[in-house]
C-alpha cells in the first residue's frame, strides 16, 4: 500500500468515526425538553453523576419561564418551592440585587424572560455531563425503537440516534409518551369517569363570562347569516358530558412602552378585519377590553389572556393535543397571526374607542427579548395537551379539602386550585357565551403529588418517566400545570431517573425510600405546612 492510499484510508476512517459520533449518542438519562421541568431534571441527574442528553426543540431550555410567564406564584405557594427551583429563583433575585421572600405571602419574582434564560443556561453549563441538542424533535415515524416494553433508542429529525437507560418526557405535548405507545388522554373526560363535578362540559359558567351581550351573527339577529369569527357552531350540551375541547392557548407576550427598546407590532400580511368583529361589537356594547400593564422588571409586561374576551382562541385548539407536527405547527402559526392582528386592531381600527386605543398606545414587542424570533415568544402557552393514563390517576378528589391526605410517596406539592380556562365560545340564548372555565372557590387545598403518577403501566414502558404529562384527569391537571410545580416535579424526576440508572431496575420497581432520601438531601419541600389555609384565605381576601 502506497502512502497516498494509506492517507486516504486514514482520512476515510476518521470521517466515518466522526460521522458515527455525530449520529449516535449514548447517555444514562435522555430528557425530552420543552417545559420548565426539563432543565431541573437534567441538572439533578447530572449532579448525581449521570451523563445526560437534553433535547430542546425550541433551542431555549426553560419552557414558559423563558417564553413569557412571570406571575405563576400565588396563594402562598412560594413556601413549598425547594430544590433547584428555589436555587433558580434565588439567583434571579440576586441578579436584581434582591433576596427572595419565599415565606412571605404575595411574593413573586418579576423577572425578565431573557434574564431567566441566561441564568438557566448558566446552571446547565456548570454541569460537564449535560449535552444539549437544540432545535430538533423526535421523528414522527420510526422515531422510537422499543424492545418489548423498553425504549431502546430514539431517532431525531436530524437523524441523531440516542440510546439511554432512562428517558424522561418533560414536554407538554407528550410526544415521546405517545410514540412509545403509552396510553394518553387529551379530552375533558366528563364527570362520571372519575366522579368529578368540575370535569366535562360546564353549562353554567359565570367566571370570566362575557360582561356585555354580544350578538354572534354576521348579520345581527339573523342566525341564518352565519357566525362571526371566534364563535363555533354547535349546542352547549349536557353538564358533565365528555368533550373534545380543551382550555384555550395564548402567547404570554413581553411588551414595553420604552421607545428605545420597543418594536412596533406590524399589521400581519394576511390581516382580515372581519376576524375581529367580536371585539368591535364588545366595545360597541360598552365592554372594556384587556390591556397591557407593567408587571415585571424594566417596564415590561407578561400579557396573559384569562379574560372574557382577549387573545385566548377558545374552541380553536382542540386538534393540537393529539395532532401531528404539521397540525400543531399550523395552530401555533394561526395563534401568532391572530394575536399580532389583534394588537394591530386595538391600536389602529377606527371602531376602537379612544380609551381602549390609549390603553394600547405605544406598546410593542421588546428588542431585547426573544431576539432570535423578532420579539415574539418561541413557544405558544400550551395549557393542556396529552396526559398519561397509568395505574394511578390524580383526580379532583385529591384537590378537595374533604379528601384525606394519603400520599406516602410525594415528589412535589401542588399548590394551586383546579384551573381550566374556557374551552369553547358558542351561542347561548342568542348571544356569545364562553364555556369551560373552572377556577378558585373555597373547596380546594394544596396536595401531594405521588411518584406513581409519573410512571406508566409496566406493560407499556419500563424506562420512561414524565413530570409534565403525568397521570391525571383534565381537572386535576389544571392544579398541577404551574411553572414552579413543573420545576419541582422535574427535579424529582431527574433524581428518580439517576437512582433507576444506578440500580439497573425498571421505573416501576424504584423503592420510594431511596428516592425520598435523595429528595430530602437535595432540599425538596414535600410537606404541606399546617397553616396552609391562612395563605389561601389571604389570597381570597386580597
Amino acid at each position: 500500500m502506497n502512502i497516498s492510499m494509506l492517507t486516504r484510508l486514514i482520512q476515510l476512517t476518521l470521517f466515518l468515526t466522526v460521522s458515527f459520533l455525530q449520529i449516535y449518542s449514548q447517555a444514562d438519562i435522555c430528557v425530552l425538553g420543552g417545559s420548565e421541568a426539563a432543565f431541573p431534571a437534567a441538572i439533578q441527574a447530572a449532579r448525581m453523576n449521570k451523563k445526560v442528553i437534553l433535547i430542546e426543540p425550541t433551542g431555549h431550555p426553560g419552557g414558559m419561564m423563558v417564553e413569557g410567564i412571570v406571575k405563576d406564584i400565588r396563594f402562598g405557594s412560594s413556601v413549598v418551592i425547594g430544590g433547584i427551583a428555589r436555587e433558580i429563583y434565588t439567583e434571579i433575585e440576586r441578579h436584581y440585587g434582591r433576596t427572595p421572600k419565599f415565606d412571605e405571602f404575595g411574593w413573586y419574582s418579576p423577572y425578565e424572560p431573557s434574564v431567566a434564560e441566561r441564568i438557566i443556561e448558566h446552571f446547565l453549563s456548570r454541569e460537564d455531563n449535560i449535552e444539549i441538542i437544540r432545535k430538533s424533535r423526535i421523528k414522527e415515524v420510526g422515531g422510537v425503537i422499543k424492545k418489548g416494553s423498553r425504549i431502546e433508542k430514539i431517532i431525531l429529525e436530524n437523524n441523531r440516534e440516542i440510546t439511554a437507560e432512562v428517558f424522561i418526557d418533560a414536554s407538554v405535548e407528550g410526544h415521546l409518551l405517545h410514540l412509545a405507545g403509552v396510553n394518553t388522554e387529551t379530552i375533558r373526560e366528563g364527570k362520571n369517569k372519575y366522579g368529578e363535578s368540575k370535569n366535562g362540559i360546564q353549562v353554567d359558567n359565570y367566571y370570566r363570562q362575557f360582561e356585555v351581550k354580544v350578538d354572534p351573527y354576521k348579520t345581527p339577529g339573523k342566525p341564518e347569516s352565519g357566525l362571526i369569527a371566534t364563535i363555533q357552531p354547535g349546542e352547549l350540551g349536557v353538564y358533565g358530558e365528555p368533550d373534545k375541547h380543551i382550555m384555550g392557548y395564548c402567547f404570554r407576550l413581553c411588551l414595553t412602552r420604552a421607545e428605545e427598546n420597543m418594536l412596533p407590532v406590524e399589521k400581519p400580511e394576511n390581516y382580515d378585519p372581519d376576524d375581529y368583529e367580536i371585539y368591535r361589537r364588545y366595545l360597541a356594547a360598552g365592554g372594556a377590553l384587556f390591556f397591557p400593564s407593567v408587571n415585571r422588571e424594566k417596564g415590561k409586561t407578561d400579557l396573559g389572556s384569562w379574560h372574557d374576551l382577549s387573545a385566548n382562541l377558545y374552541g380553536e385548539n382542540w386538534e393540537y393535543p393529539a395532532g401531528d407536527y404539521q397540525t400543531q405547527d399550523s395552530i401555533i402559526k394561526y395563534h401568532k397571526q391572530f394575536t399580532q392582528g389583534l394588537i394591530w386592531f386595538l391600536q389602529n381600527d377606527q371602531a376602537v374607542d379612544e380609551q381602549t386605543r390609549k390603553n394600547w398606545q405605544g406598546w410593542g414587542l421588546c428588542r431585547d427579548e426573544f431576539v432570535d424570533n423578532g420579539g415574539w415568544p418561541r413557544r405558544l402557552y400550551i395549557r393542556s395537551a396529552r396526559r398519561m393514563v397509568s395505574e394511578y390517576v390524580i383526580t379532583q378528589q385529591q384537590t378537595s379539602r374533604l379528601s384525606p391526605e394519603t400520599v406516602l410517596d410525594p415528589v412535589a406539592v401542588a399548590w394551586w386550585p383546579p384551573d381550566t380556562h374556557h374551552a369553547r365560545r358558542l351561542v347561548r340564548d342568542g348571544y356569545a357565551y364562553n364555556e369551560g372555565f373552572v377556577f378558585g372557590g373555597d373547596d380546594w387545598r394544596p396536595f401531594l403529588v405521588s411518584w406513581q403518577a409519573l410512571i406508566p403501566k409496566k406493560e407499556e414502558c419500563i424506562n420512561l418517566i414524565t413530570p409534565t404529562c403525568l397521570s391525571t384527569s383534565y381537572v386535576a391537571y389544571g392544579a398541577i400545570r404551574i411553572l414552579p410545580t413543573f420545576m419541582i416535579l422535574g427535579h424529582s424526576a431527574g433524581a428518580a431517573a439517576a437512582l433507576i440508572s444506578d440500580q439497573k431496575i425498571d421505573v416501576q420497581d424504584l423503592d420510594y425510600t431511596d428516592l425520598g432520601l435523595v429528595l430530602h438531601q437535595t432540599n425538596q419541600i414535600l410537606q404541606i405546612p399546617d397553616n396552609w389555609l391562612d395563605y389561601v384565605r389571604k389570597e381570597t381576601a386580597h
